[in-house]
C-alpha cells in the first residue's frame, strides 16, 4: 500500500520509452492509456470469477470442505494472509517495473490468482449461506465503483493527498485482523463498514493516480491497483451482506 506511485514523474516529464504521465500526453495516448487500463481491469475481475467459479464447482464437496477448514481454523488464516502479502509484493513489483511486458502481465496474473485463493473460503461460506449473496455483493461493489469512478472522472479532481492516510489505516486495519486472529475475536460489522470507506478511499486514490499520475504505459500497474481496491471493497461489502442477511 504505497502512499505515493513509484513511478511519478516531475510534471511534462517523459518515462522509459518516451512515455509521459497520462496527465500530460497527447489527448490520443492519454484515451488509450485509460481505455487500457480499463480492459485490463475487467480481464482482472473476469479471471477471478472464472477461478472461483472453477474452484467452486470442479472441487468435490469434502475436499474443499477440508481445505477452506484448515485455511481458517487456529493460524491458519494468518499463514495464508503472510503469504498473501508476499505474494502481493512480488505481483506489484513485477507489474509496476519497466521489465518486459510479459513480466507484467505475470504479475497482474499472479495477484488475481493470490486474490482467488484468499476469497475461497469467505466465498464458500457465503454460497452455502446463499448462492445470491455473492451476487448482490458483487452488483453494489459495481454501483459504489461505478459511482466512485464517475466522481474522480468529472471533477478531474487530484487526490494523491490521500495515500498517506489510506497507507496509514492500511496498517491499523492490518494490526486489527492479526489481532483478532491470535486473541480470537470477531472485529464485526462496525470494522467491515470501516473497510468499506477504506476501500472506497483506495477507488478514489487510485482512479485520481489513472488521471494523473501514472505514464502511458503504465496500464498494467494501474489496473492492478484498481483491482486490488475493488477486491477490498468487495471483501467487505459481502461480509456485510452476509451479516445482514443472517439477522433478517
Amino acid at each position: 500500500m504505497s502512499s505515493t506511485n513509484p513511478y511519478q514523474f516531475e510534471t511534462g516529464q517523459a518515462g522509459m520509452g518516451g512515455n509521459m504521465m497520462a496527465a500530460f500526453a497527447e489527448e490520443s495516448a492519454r484515451a488509450g492509456f485509460i481505455r487500457k487500463t480499463y480492459l485490463h481491469l475487467a480481464a482482472a475481475v473476469l479471471g477471478f470469477v472464472g477461478i472461483e467459479a472453477l474452484l467452486l464447482t470442479a472441487v468435490p464437496a469434502n475436499t474443499m470442505e477440508m481445505i477452506v477448514t484448515r485455511m481458517v481454523t487456529g493460524y491458519g488464516w494468518l499463514i495464508v494472509l503472510g503469504a498473501f502479502m508476499a505474494v502481493s509484493w512480488m505481483a506489484r513489483r513485477w507489474a509496476e517495473s519497466g521489465a518486459s511486458p510479459g513480466m507484467q502481465y505475470m504479475g497482474l496474473s499472479l495477484y488475481v490468482v493470490g486474490q482467488a485463493i484468499v476469497f475461497l473460503p469467505l466465498l464458500y461460506i457465503a454460497m452455502r449461506f446463499d448462492p445470491q449473496t455473492p451476487v448482490i455483493a458483487g452488483m453494489l461493489t459495481s454501483i459504489v465503483f461505478f459511482g466512485l469512478t464517475a466522481f474522480v472522472f468529472v471533477t478531474r479532481v487530484d487526490l494523491s493527498w490521500m495515500g498517506k492516510i489510506l497507507f496509514m489505516a492500511g496498517l491499523v486495519a492490518m494490526g486489527a485482523i492479526v489481532c483478532g486472529i491470535m486473541f480470537g475475536f470477531s472485529l464485526g460489522i462496525f470494522f467491515s463498514v470501516i473497510m468499506v470507506a477504506v476501500a472506497s478511499g483506495y477507488i478514489l486514490y487510485d482512479t485520481s493516480n489513472v488521471l494523473h499520475h501514472y505514464r502511458t504505459d503504465q496500464y498494467v500497474a494501474a489496473s492492478l491497483a484498481l483491482f486490488a481496491s475493488v477486491a477490498l471493497l468487495f471483501w467487505y461489502i459481502l461480509q456485510l451482506v452476509m451479516s445482514f442477511s443472517s439477522n433478517d
